[in-house]
Formats: structure tokens, C-alpha cells, sequence
């Protein structure tokens, strides 16, 4: 007889849904009544139902062992509902007390690394338990400009409103980054930020236990006084919380500057003059200095849309305005319209992801479907990611990379048995056939713009093609 999966379960089905109901409650009385503040909060998290929703986020979500070096197979060799129950017990006894958190390096884009701190599994639970119960409250709040890590929200949905809004005419853009965001959030401001919606002590408490957890490097730990480790399950929800003063006091003040468009720390304003984005990022380094924070020197910068200028990165896109191929028929004219693509950094990860799947590490498979199995998930779930914008040439690219070195992979296994001319049988469309992932041809256009266009720019009339495109306008057969 077939196992049934968790998430067919009856009894987990019916325990989704009253968390559901809760966050649904929570939401609506958080959205009617603005000044409210939650009191009876605690008692929600560590609930039977509540705990066994977080540990099914932390098992989707996967992740390495914490401080303590027990996996997720560890613990359901353990027992999850032992588990369970013993966390439930701490948490109503309030004799919980999280770990601190093992400090693991990633290496970032430009070469640098980037610090993450990975809580223990228990410690995961109950903070996914915690966001539960805290999401609904705090996404009442919330504003439209913000962007990550929000439910049903994507960063496709940010990079199209910078899309329509440059579109509109707005062509001048500050880019910012703040300097060691994770590392400089103020955990008095932050907590004085939640208990403005949350007045449970016990709650506050547990927020600021993962706070002050610490930090173990080299079998050495460190307090923390500042800052949330990037890794934790609700570090992205205390991120949004923090920068939420920004968002409202951006909105309220300063929203005639220009559009904000906010990514957890990473955040853009879009604005229609050189003069609106200079006052921009002034009003921006005032607003942070109440929340502790800086804006980065040599990442902040102003950028220009226009054609021939240099565009920006945002989201691991790079953007930038081009000149459309047709005339507008009432004037004669061309306009600009923003597009977007993968970055630099982006295509060097991503072949680098490929180099490392297809290198000699793995000649020793009988079968190339093999090792196309593990390719297709990096470009399938790379190519969906991009494949809302104008990525058709990126996506050519990767295409033909893909191709070389399965061939030469190919070319390696065989040796000195390759026959000649064998290689030219391994096209694209060989691999193709053989269940290779295929990203030409997988782009989807964004909707189209209907704000008007302010952007337009008088062609060389002297041009024989401009001339010819004019008349083809004005006959009516463009």
C-alpha cells in the first residue's frame, strides 16, 4: 500500500487549515483596526497545529544542520512529534532558550563573502512558528512599495512597476545600497517597532532572545549587539519591519519625488529629473539616519536611463532603456522603453553552476541523461526566474554554452575512441532530444505599457532607413 505524503494527510490537512483561519483572523482584525495592539499572542505560537506548519516550512526549505549538527534526517530519525512535543513544552513553560547560530561564508559576486548565520532546526521551528502568527499582523501594514519576502508578492512584480513607471517617463533612477544592512538594524529600534502592533511581553521576549542569541565561529561564540543573522526563518519578516518607517514616511513625504521600490534591503526610487533624484537620495540619508542606517559610497549612485547610458542591476537584472524600432505615427518620432535582462553577475553564476556539473568529476556516467538531469533544474529554475523580460539573446547564450560542454564532455568520456566525425552528431537538437532543457524560446513578454510616453527622441532625418520607415507610416503599411 502507498505512504500517503504529509501534505495529503487528513489530520495535517485540517491542521493547515485552522492556521490558515488564524492568520486570516489575525490579518482582518490587524487591517480594521490600525492602533490595535496584540496582547494574547504567545499562547498561538506554540500550538500543536501552529508547530507542525513551521516544521513543515523548515523541511521544504531545507537547510544545513545548526551548532548542534542535527539535519533534518536526524530529526525525523529522532522523532518529529518528539520533537514537537519537547519545544511545545519549553515554549509553555517558558524555559526556552535558542542556541546561537553557526556562522557559515558564502562568496559573493564581487569576490567578497557574505556572512550567514544558520539557527539550529529547533530554532528554525519556532521561529517559522513565530512568523505565522507575526506575518498576518504585520502584512496588514505593510506597503505596496515593498516587495520581498511578502505573500504573493515576487521580485517580478517589482521589476515591472520600475518597468511601466520608466516607461512613463521617468528616466533618471537612484540606486542604493545600504552598508552591512544585517549587520547595523538596531535591536532596540526594531523592538520598539514591533511593540507598536504587539504588546505580548512573552512574544517581545522570544524576539529578543534570537536577537542576543550570539554567534559561533571556530567553536567560538559572540554576543551580538546589533543586527540579525541573514539565514534565519525571521530575519527577512524583522527586515520588512524595520524598513516598514521608511516606506511609510517615504509615501507620506516624499512620494512627489519619485517612485520607491523596495526589495527586503535592496531598493530603487525612480524619479522624472536629475534635480528630483539629487533631493531624493538627500531625503533618503535623513530618513536613515533615525533608523541608524547608511547608504553605501561607492554602491549608491544616480543613474540616467537614457540611450547610450550605462542602465543598473537590480535583482540580479540588469536594465536599461533602448530605442523603439517604429515610429510614433502622430509625430514622426521614437521613444524609449526599458528593458531588462540577466546581469553580468548573473550570467557568470550561472555558467559557473554549469561548469561545475559538466566537469571531469562526473565522467565516470555511463549515460549522458544523467547528467543532463542535474542541469535541468539550474536552468529551468534560472530561465523562469528571467524569462519575464528581454532575455531571448542571454538565453541563446546559456543555450550554446550548455551545448559546448556537454560536447566536450562528451568528447572527454569517449577519448580515444572517438570516432571521427562523431562530434558533429552532438548538435543542439541531439542533447534536445535526449531531455535536454531547452531556454530559447521560453521568454514571456511582460504586458504591455499603457501609460503615455514623455521619452521621445527626433531620428536623423538625413537616414535612408528613418525615411523609409516614415513612409511606410504614413501609407498605412508599417
Amino acid at each position: 500500500m502507498a505512504r500517503k505524503s504529509a501534505s495529503n494527510h487528513p489530520v495535517r490537512q485540517e491542521s493547515d487549515e485552522k492556521v490558515r483561519r488564524l492568520q486570516a483572523k489575525l490579518y482582518v482584525a490587524a487591517k480594521q483596526q490600525k492602533g490595535r495592539r496584540f496582547h494574547a499572542l504567545y499562547d498561538r505560537i506554540h500550538r500543536s497545529d501552529v508547530l507542525w506548519k513551521a516544521w513543515g516550512c523548515v523541511k521544504s526549505n531545507r537547510g544545513a544542520a545548526g551548532v548542534d549538527g542535527m539535519t533534518l534526517e536526524a530529526v525525523e530519525q529522532y522523532g518529529v512529534e518528539r520533537l514537537l512535543s519537547e519545544l511545545q513544552d519549553e515554549l509553555r513553560a517558558g524555559e526556552y532558550v535558542p542556541s546561537p547560530v553557526l556562522r557559515r561564508y558564502i562568496p559573493k559576486a564581487d569576490g567578497r563573502q557574505r556572512p550567514l548565520g544558520i539557527p539550529t532546526v529547533k530554532d528554525r521551528v519556532a521561529q517559522a512558528a513565530a512568523k505565522l502568527v507575526l506575518e498576518p499582523i504585520f502584512e496588514a501594514d505593510f506597503l505596496p512599495c515593498s516587495y520581498g519576502f511578502r505573500p504573493k508578492r515576487s521580485a517580478t512584480d517589482a521589476l515591472e512597476t520600475i518597468r511601466e513607471t520608466a516607461n512613463a517617463g521617468c528616466n533618471h533612477v537612484l540606486d542604493a545600497d545600504i552598508s552591512d544592512y544585517f549587520g547595523s538594524l538596531s535591536h532596540e529600534l526594531l523592538l520598539e517597532r514591533v511593540s507598536r502592533r504587539v504588546s505580548d511581553r512573552r512574544v517581545l521576549k522570544l524576539l529578543r532572545g534570537w536577537l542576543k542569541a550570539g554567534v559561533m565561529e571556530d567553536g567560538r561564540t559572540s554576543e551580538m549587539v546589533s543586527g540579525t543573522p541573514q539565514g534565519g526563518v525571521i530575519s527577512p519578516l524583522l527586515s520588512n519591519i524595520y524598513l516598514h518607517f521608511f516606506d511609510t514616511v517615504w509615501t507620506r513625504q516624499c512620494a512627489h519625488l519619485g517612485t520607491l521600490v523596495r526589495y527586503a534591503d535592496d531598493f530603487v526610487i525612480v524619479c522624472r529629473s536629475r534635480e528630483a533624484v539629487e533631493e531624493a537620495e538627500r531625503r533618503v540619508r535623513i530618513i536613515f539616519e533615525r533608523l541608524k542606517l547608511t547608504l553605501h559610497p561607492e554602491k549608491t549612485r544616480r543613474v540616467e536611463l537614457t540611450e547610450g547610458k550605462e542602465g543598473f542591476d537590480f535583482l540580479g537584472c540588469h536594465l536599461h532603456k533602448r530605442m523603439s524600432g517604429r515610429l510614433l505615427e502622430q509625430t514622426g518620432n521614437r521613444w524609449y522603453y526599458l528593458s531588462r535582462w540577466p546581469s553580468a553577475r548573473s550570467m557568470k553564476r550561472v555558467r559557473a553552476r554549469i561548469h561545475e556539473l559538466t566537469d571531469r568529476r562526473w565522467l565516470g556516467e555511463n549515460d549522458v541523461r544523467a547528467v543532463i538531469a542535474r542541469l535541468n533544474p539550474v536552468l529551468r529554475g534560472w530561465g523562469n526566474y528571467f524569462r519575464t523580460g528581454n532575455a531571448s539573446h542571454k538565453f541563446n547564450q546559456v543555450d550554446s554554452y550548455v551545448h559546448r560542454r556537454l560536447r566536450d564532455f562528451m568528447a572527454r568520456r569517449y577519448g580515444r575512441n572517438l570516432k571521427p566525425g562523431q562530434a558533429h552528431a552532438w548538435d543542439r537538437n541531439w542533447f534536445w532530444d535526449h531531455g535536454l532543457h531547452r531556454m530559447l524560446g521560453t521568454v514571456r513578454y511582460p504586458k504591455l505599457c499603457k501609460l503615455p510616453v514623455k521619452t521621445p527622441v527626433k531620428p536623423y532625418a538625413g537616414n535612408r532607413h528613418v525615411r523609409i520607415e516614415r513612409r511606410r507610416v504614413e501609407t498605412g503599411r508599417a
